[in-house]
């Protein structure tokens, strides 16, 4: 990591890493946590694979949903990383998203009490990293890790 690029966040989610991993797997699963309540996600594309399109939709009031994300998945393995970007949108042409490009890299390990679930969010330049932090990076980040670790939580075999 390097401080001045990239900002990253970590949990320990109480359950398996494969629940976990269903919860990123699964468009339906993921649309209960993706974005910090009370907005709501939609998924249009989740082909969780290198190359594969990521495209999300948010709404305030579950009935017009606006753009959220339209990024390309760059590497997949099955219930250890992935890693997207929006620096290169669903259909593989470059991209200039607003706020902020991002490359990130989700990993999953092991962990005596479940998950330990880490975040890294990588930016081309120190300003973006900045404007990231500013708009509210450890509370947008650290809402959805949380809203993902009580989906997880409460699918997991007790």
């Amino acid at each position: 990591m390097n401080p001045d690029l990239d900002l990253s966040l970590e949990r320990i989610i109480r359950a398996p890493r494969a629940t976990v991993w269903s919860a990123w797997a699964d468009p339906s699963r993921l649309e209960k946590w993706w974005l910090p309540a009370p907005m709501r996600c939609r998924v249009d594309q989740l082909e969780l694979r290198p190359g594969g399109a990521f495209v999300t939709r948010m709404s305030d009031d579950a009935t017009e949903f606006v753009p959220h994300l339209d990024a390309c998945f760059l590497a997949v393995d099955e219930l250890q990383r992935i890693v997207f970007t929006n620096a290169v949108d669903s259909t593989w042409r470059p991209a200039n998203p607003a706020p902020v490009t991002m490359t990130a890299t989700i990993t999953l390990h092991e962990h005596p009490d479940g998950t330990d679930y880490r975040m890294l969010v990588r930016h081309g330049d120190p300003e973006s990293r900045a404007r990231h932090d500013k708009l509210g990076f450890a509370d947008g980040w650290g809402t959805v890790a949380g809203q993902l670790a009580a989906l997880a939580e409460s699918m997991a075999p007790r």
